[in-house]
């Protein structure tokens, strides 16, 4: 299979970086890209912070219990991130090549073959790890493997509908992953006020991320008919659409701080929801939607959003 080569979005000191791993783990190198790092990065965060607001006021916290309680459910949860994106990977080789020449599918790095076993390796372990810690977890697990399969393979493969698409993605980031992994570290069936605000938040900042995510894919989706919200709306009605859900995710957060949100500390979670609300409008007036490389570096600036919810919110707990 022949490589593509396509131009970087990496800074130079990234690329320097990045030059040097490539030079000596090569290998490695590839299976973090194919392992989409901004959501393992998301993952990852997730439970940590859902790990934090189960703990907040047990009193029985320390380093020893929190990796112990940590290490297991992470380890499954990233399985199963790579599953998932992984075998979208599978199903959209034509189409990133076109999209995300990068990913090493796309690029000639991995085989198909070597594509095919990562997936089935990782959903397996993720399945196993699941199924020793706590029917949570598996259940928590399986459903968001479920869904990930149906996203990206036929017969089903939601992905060709923009509602079902955006459907998965929240369902999976915003409801499945925030109550499940809670339930597991908390062990009864009590969800409190705390982590349905939190799963409310990022439920519809999820859903902006489903929809921001097509708009520099633009022209791989057309070519494969592949319908989104960008080719029936335009990039830049969906990108505006985006930008005001992420906006009523703030502005809701900021006015349940201001009634009292029993579990948090208010005045934190008003100021730090207030300054990125800012940020957010600020970075945004100044994109051009005419360059695809602006339009992706804004994506992952959404994503460094979704990641910080996952450090504020837990300290507005810890903070209590």
């Amino acid at each position: 299979m022949s490589r593509i080569v396509s131009k970087s979005p990496l800074s130079s000191p990234q690329l320097e970086k990045a030059g040097i791993v490539q030079r000596y783990a090569p290998g490695l190198y590839a299976f973090w890209k194919f392992a989409r790092p901004h959501t393992i990065i998301g993952t990852s965060l997730s439970v940590l912070g859902l790990y934090a607001i189960a703990t907040t006021g047990s009193g029985q916290w320390s380093i020893a219990n929190a990796i112990a309680a940590i290490f297991p459910p992470l380890l499954a949860c990233l399985c199963g991130n790579v599953y998932i994106v992984g075998l979208n990977q599978l199903e959209d080789i034509e189409i990133d090549r076109i999209n995300k020449p990068h990913l090493p599918l796309a690029s000639g790095e991995f085989s198909p073959r070597q594509g095919i076993v990562i997936v089935a390796i990782a959903g397996m372990l993720a399945l196993l790890l699941a199924f020793v810690q706590s029917p949570f977890l598996l259940a928590t697990v399986g459903v968001s493997l479920l869904i990930g399969t149906a996203y990206s393979l036929p017969p089903l493969r939601l992905k060709r509908f923009p509602v079902w698409a955006s459907l998965c993605v929240f369902t999976v980031r915003g409801v499945i992953v925030n109550l499940g992994l809670f339930l597991h570290f908390q062990s009864r069936l009590v969800i409190p006020p705390t982590v349905w605000a939190l799963t409310l938040f990022v439920l519809v900042f999820t859903f902006a991320i489903a929809i921001f995510k097509d708009i520099p894919d633009l022209e791989g989706d057309r070519q494969y008919n592949i319908t989104t919200f960008t080719l029936r709306l335009g990039q830049k009605t969906v990108f505006y659409l985006a930008l005001w859900v992420i906006t009523s995710c703030y502005a809701g957060m900021v006015l349940v701080s201001l009634f009292g949100l029993p579990g948090t500390n208010a005045l934190f979670l008003m100021v730090t929801h207030l300054i990125a609300l800012g940020v957010l409008w600020f970075r945004s007036i100044r994109v051009d939607l005419t360059t695809q490389a602006a339009i992706s570096r804004h994506y992952q600036f959404i994503w460094k959003l979704f990641f910080l919810e996952y450090v504020m919110f837990p300290i507005a707990c810890i903070l209590a």
